[in-house]
């Protein structure tokens, strides 16, 4: 097949936070020295700049205020500043304020913002400073010269659910660079053939993931103050699971309401969209919400493995940057700016190794080591542990919280972690031989009750979401094993129809028994099928055109 290729000197992965701020640095690197100007250039997946992006979202202002020190007068969508924190313990009926605030939710001096609109806003600053932005572009694969990176290769567009070419077929360009900065974001595909190709995560320990799922309501007049921010622990969750909520107070009557569940979970029978349905019907978020209507939904995985996951992030004409490596500090419930940091770091050490003429590994160590003498390594390596603790139970997670706090990290050796689909157990394993007769009603996850004014199911959500696909294209939900029909529903009841916050994953019963039918126009790109799947045979890849949600506003 002929392809079409572009060479330049620095390409980026990604829109996101850490792509743009690593564009964004780029650029003023030029600036700041003579010499000839280097060639750079964005690839980001979704049809348009931010579409793709959400967080909660709490923005520490520290890297933006270095990337940008006067982003105020340049307008910088930054909605709410933070005027009070809450904390709550939550029990079935009740919940119980923390009397002080913990140091790691304390958010003096940051600010609730849409992630959508921020990314929006500096995309707009990368393109007036002549990066190439190119958008509705994913990268399918690495393309490598040996043990070198040497680009990107984009999907082929114009294919059918077949696979057939389509008179308008488009192959996809070979995109080559000196320096290739990866940011495709958590669980990111290219990363991820990174990791596997070069072995970056060996010595390291397990990445560890959690699911986020949020929606934006309006609110009755006054009901909550602008800047208010709102976590909880505790109920609907068992003392077993990680996670819990946040409501986010934003002007004009708004409000960011979210859950966050662990994705190291051993009931195969849980359900993150039914218990984040189950945290709105508490007492105290259902009073908050009542007369209020939801009007977007989305879900996207979050990487809280922590330091010791972080895989190396360089190897010859290549960086890692933001959470497609796990920069997240999950104590803080924040990785915003983590994300602008490493970007910003990837872009000085790929600016100085294309102008010295060598990308080797060796020379791009030096991320690495600006890493490790940055804000990054101070801020995530006293928490190196806390996440992995949580695995004992929240008891253990908090009370090791505590320690880590007051100790600055010191411990007697690192806790180890495992990933999430390892933690599952099967149905005989949890419930002491139930087996396939246990149900959904009657385990402890059994489906909230669904109104469709506070609660809602999940297609229902997915229709808020602005998630569009063009149908006949190839499915980007690859499953490699054929295991649904077979072994599947008897070990673990088919846990994909549960942990998926989309209903992309139905099991449908036919005479020849169960057959797993994949509704990919449903897919909001979480990926948490690629994270979670307990047999690890189902692997998320781009869908072609830009296609899945819109997240406008959130």
């Amino acid at each position: 097949m002929n392809r079409d290729s572009l060479d330049v000197d620095v390409l980026i992965v990604g829109g996101g936070p850490a792509g743009l701020s690593a564009a964004l640095r780029l650029a003023q690197l030029q600036r700041q020295q003579s010499g000839e100007r280097l060639s750079i250039a964005v690839l980001e997946k979704a049809r348009d700049a931010g579409a793709h992006m959400l967080s909660g979202a709490v923005l520490d202002p520290s890297a933006l205020r270095d990337l940008i020190p006067d982003f105020r007068e340049q307008g910088a969508p930054l909605t709410a500043e933070v005027r009070r924190d809450r904390v709550y313990f939550l029990t079935r009926n009740a919940g119980v304020r923390f009397p002080v605030i913990p140091p790691p939710l304390r958010n003096h001096g940051n600010f609730v913002i849409s992630l959508n609109q921020f990314v929006r806003w500096l995309a707009e600053r990368a393109e007036r400073q002549g990066i190439d932005f190119f958008t509705g572009f994913a990268g399918q694969h690495v393309l490598t010269d040996g043990e070198r990176v040497v680009g990107v290769r984009t999907g082929d567009r114009g294919l059918t659910r077949q696979g057939e070419a389509k008179p308008a077929f488009e192959p996809g360009v070979d995109i080559h660079a000196k320096v290739t900065i990866f940011c495709d974001g958590v669980r990111g595909n290219l990363t991820k053939e990174l990791l596997r190709r070069f072995q970056l995560g060996r010595g390291r320990q397990p990445e560890q993931f959690a699911l986020g799922l949020k929606e934006l309501w309006e609110l009755p007049d006054g009901r909550l103050e602008a800047g208010t921010v709102i976590h909880s622990m505790g109920y609907p969750l068992r003392r077993e699971e990680f996670g819990g909520g946040f409501i986010y107070g934003l002007p004009e009557g708004r409000a960011s309401v979210g859950f966050v569940a662990g994705l190291n979970y051993r009931d195969p029978l849980f359900d993150p969209h039914v218990a984040f349905n189950r945290f709105k019907q508490h007492p105290l978020v259902a009073r908050l919400l009542e007369g209020g209507q939801m009007i977007r939904y989305g879900a996207k995985a979050l990487p809280e493995g922590g330091w010791n996951s972080i895989p190396q992030p360089y190897v010859d004409g290549a960086l890692i940057a933001g959470d497609a490596a796990g920069f997240l500090n999950s104590m803080r419930l924040k990785g915003i700016h983590l994300a602008m940091r490493t970007g910003m770091l990837a872009a000085e050490t790929a600016f100085e190794a294309v102008r010295a003429g060598d990308t080797s590994a060796a020379r791009l160590a030096g991320y690495q080591v600006r890493i490790d003498r940055s804000a990054v390594r101070s801020e995530l390596y006293p928490v190196r542990n806390v996440h992995q603790a949580f695995d004992v139970g929240l008891v253990a997670g908090l009370a090791f919280a505590g320690v880590a706090l007051l100790t600055r990290g010191r411990w007697f050796g690192d806790l180890h972690g495992h990933a999430g689909h390892d933690r599952m157990q099967t149905l005989l394993q949890y419930y002491r031989g139930a087996g396939p007769a246990v149900s959904d009603e009657s385990s402890s996850r059994g489906p909230a009750m669904v109104d469709r004014r506070l609660t809602f199911d999940k297609l229902t959500n997915v229709h808020y979401s602005g998630t569009a696909h063009d149908e006949d294209q190839p499915s980007h939900l690859l499953v490699h094993t054929e295991v649904c029909g077979s072994i599947c529903g008897d070990e673990y009841g088919h846990p994909c129809t549960r942990f998926c916050p989309a209903n992309v994953y139905d099991i449908v019963r036919e005479d020849s028994g169960p057959r797993l039918q994949i509704n990919a126009s449903n897919c909001v790109h979480c990926k948490t099928c690629d994270i979670m799947d307990p047999y690890g045979v189902i692997t998320w890849v781009p869908p072609e055109g830009g296609g899945g949600p819109q997240y406008n506003g959130m």
